[in-house]
């Protein structure tokens, strides 16, 4: 008789911590390489979904945007997380932080962030429009920017008081003068 290799198993949050909502960002910097993204919520891991190729793109297309025209005090990052906290985290499409970056970083912290910025799908909408524009509000991120899908269309805030006052929104050329001088032609941004 041979020995039939191990089946892999699929990594998931601990049920026993998951119930107990004991989860730290300490957690999810361990979590092993197979695991998925994850957001913590008061502790408590939430899975967040794979992004299809039409949201990597744009996301990945604004990267390269920022990354080419950012003045040299920010930099453009997509796949890092935002550690809200020690028990909570979020995991925005696309980042414009401040410099200097550790290029180790797995999270950043608020005080890095000047632009979050979410391309929203349709089971993400009401995330990214009301929940997490509501926590990087609280976590005091100057500007959020939302992108909606199908056609491309980005809306931007400005952080005024402890919410968001919307400064701009195009589908056609994005104009703001924070947190730099920008003029973004959507077409650029369009897979």
């Amino acid at each position: 008789m041979t020995a039939q290799p191990a089946a892999h198993v699929m990594w998931t949050p601990d049920p026993i911590r998951q119930r107990l909502a004991d989860h730290t960002v300490e957690d999810v910097l361990h979590l092993p390489d197979d695991a998925p993204r994850v957001e913590l919520r008061d502790g408590v891991m939430i899975v967040v979904p794979s992004p299809t190729i039409g949201h990597q793109n744009i996301g990945n297309l604004l990267w390269f945007w920022l990354r080419q025209h950012a003045p040299d005090t920010f930099e453009s990052v997509t796949a890092v997380g935002v550690a809200m906290g020690l028990r909570d985290s979020l995991e925005p499409d696309v980042l414009l932080i401040r410099q200097p970056v550790t290029l180790t970083n797995h999270f950043v912290l608020p005080s890095q962030v000047v632009v979050a910025v979410e391309v929203v799908s349709p089971g993400t909408r009401r995330r990214d429009g009301l929940e997490k524009p509501a926590e990087y509000a609280a976590a005091r991120i100057p500007h959020y920017w939302r992108i909606e899908q199908d056609p491309i269309h980005v809306f931007a805030y400005d952080l005024v008081g402890n919410q968001y006052e919307p400064v701009a929104d195009s589908d056609t050329e994005l104009v703001l003068s924070a947190p730099f001088d920008i003029r973004l032609p959507i077409s650029e941004i369009t897979p």
